[in-house]
């Protein structure tokens, strides 16, 4: 069944943040994500690609949390998340098993890393081992 008030993807993170209006101005301007629902002052749910991200007020203090989202393009993004004023703990990188990333924090101290794929590999080629793909 699906319902409108709720995102389809089958898993959704939460994240706390202090000011659920500025993370959602924050995330969708610095990130390009964008407004799924918004639910009075306590609650948001963000557009992320095919998936969502459900925001929801802090209860004080709490752990720090990171997400992985795929991107079509990283170098743009990352300009993208540059010109809007964030941080990125580096430039993106290449790594051996086929993705381009980078990470940088947001406006509520979570991790995001941001990441291309670039090459098919095979997970034996880079010291990975393989359960059911």
């Amino acid at each position: 069944m699906q319902n409108r008030s709720m995102p389809r993807a089958t898993v959704i993170p939460e994240l706390p943040y202090d000011d659920i209006g500025q993370a959602v101005d924050w995330l969708c301007e610095t990130f390009g994500f964008s407004l799924r629902l918004r639910i009075a002052d306590h609650r948001a749910q963000v557009n992320v690609g095919d998936g969502a991200v459900v925001l929801t007020r802090s209860s004080g203090a709490r752990a720090r949390q990171s997400l992985m989202v795929r991107v079509a393009d990283v170098d743009a993004h990352h300009a993208r998340v540059t010109a809007h004023g964030a941080a990125p703990r580096g430039a993106p990188v290449t790594y051996p098993y086929g993705e381009r990333q980078y990470s940088v924090e947001d406006c509520g101290g979570h991790v995001w890393t941001f990441s291309q794929s670039v090459a098919d590999v095979d997970p034996g080629a880079w010291g990975g081992t393989t359960g059911t793909l």
